[in-house]
């Protein structure tokens, strides 16, 4: 790669960066391609250069959240193949909580995007959020259990470090401490899959 190519693919890097931060606080239509461009430190016309719309940035900021997570739980059930059904549910439980501490932002954008039924959330749905429920281990074969489990599970898992302000001043713990993350971990695991 020359280091022209580079320096592009780290520009474009820091805008899906700065997207990403952006559509977490204020959605997609609070947040301004003004404002990612300050954040990624480059000027507005770079955003139309790496992205057609607002709406391709927005899919590739979606893209970089979700990508890594369908990885990371993907590689978690592979290394569990074999194991009993709990086992791996508490696993990917655990493995869903610790990407959330990492990825704060991950719940604040699904709340953003959560709010309007519209040709975005549809993609969302579609490409990235159906994997993740169908991965879901059915409960008693009912399926509207199965759709209070998602939800649960992604506030339980969420919730903790997306306000983690206001759980240290509230608490006194820091949500970001590793021990921390380890104990609601499997504090969620264990009561989501008893």
């Amino acid at each position: 790669m020359t280091k022209r190519a580079q320096q592009r693919e780290e520009t474009r890097e820091r805008i899906v960066e700065a997207a990403v931060e952006s559509f977490s606080e204020y959605g997609f239509r609070g947040a301004s391609t003004r404002e990612i461009a300050r954040r990624a430190g480059t000027n507005q016309g770079l955003i139309t250069y790496h992205f057609r719309s607002k709406d391709e940035l927005w899919r590739a900021a979606a893209a970089r959240l979700l990508g890594p997570l369908e990885a990371r739980l993907g590689e978690r059930r592979a290394a569990l193949e074999g194991e009993d059904p709990r086992t791996q549910a508490r696993e990917g439980i655990r493995e869903y909580v610790r990407f959330n501490a990492a990825h704060p932002e991950l719940f604040r954008f699904m709340v953003e995007q959560g709010k309007c039924d519209d040709e975005r959330m549809a993609w969302l749905v579609d490409t990235h959020l159906k994997p993740l429920y169908e991965a879901i281990p059915g409960f008693a074969g009912d399926a509207a259990l199965k759709a209070h489990a998602y939800y649960a599970l992604a506030g339980a898992a969420s919730v903790l470090f997306a306000v983690a302000p206001e759980c240290r001043r509230l608490t006194g713990l820091d949500p970001m401490e590793p021990s921390v993350i380890e104990t609601h971990a499997d504090f969620v695991a264990r009561i989501l899959v008893p």
